[in-house]
């Protein structure tokens, strides 16, 4: 685990860290062995700088992990193009038993997305971690001040 990129005190990172922990969709872009670009939309726990989510083992996403670590998020929703929040870093494989305080925000998070099925069930299907890394964070925000922008590079 690294370094946390957003401080708290600072109001865009505060807006940033609520968004990370309350929006339902991240972009997850991965890269095929031969360099094409592949994204896809992600359910996601947010614990600064790490984002965990948990995949089906046979999807392409993981088929393209094992070749390149590297990955991008955004966030689905940037209310019409003024809040923004885009990132990198990379991600490694693991395990469900490795991942617990991420599956207990990921539970916690998505219990209303599921509805009557529980988690325990829809991990069945969706039963392997992902847990990325984030080394950078590129956030804009539109106010009535103007334009805040932060590029936030891991303090580590």
């Amino acid at each position: 685990m690294g370094d946390p990129l957003l401080d708290p005190a600072v109001g865009l990172d505060a807006h940033v860290a609520e968004r990370l922990g309350a929006e339902p969709v991240l972009w997850l872009g991965t890269v095929d062995p031969a360099g094409r670009p592949h994204t896809v939309p992600v359910w996601f726990a947010f614990d600064d700088p790490v984002v965990t989510v948990f995949s089906r083992p046979d999807t392409a996403k993981i088929g393209h992990l094992r070749a390149h670590t590297e990955v991008s998020v955004a966030l689905d929703d940037t209310h019409g193009g003024g809040d923004v929040v885009t990132g990198g870093g990379r991600a490694a494989l693991s395990e469900l038993g490795k991942v617990e305080p991420a599956l207990d925000a990921f539970g916690r998070k998505y219990a209303p997305l599921l509805g009557d099925q529980p988690l325990d069930a829809w991990l069945m299907t969706f039963s392997l971690p992902i847990v990325m890394t984030l080394e950078r964070l590129v956030v804009w925000r539109g106010t009535a001040a103007g334009l805040e922008y932060r590029s936030l590079p891991s303090r580590g």
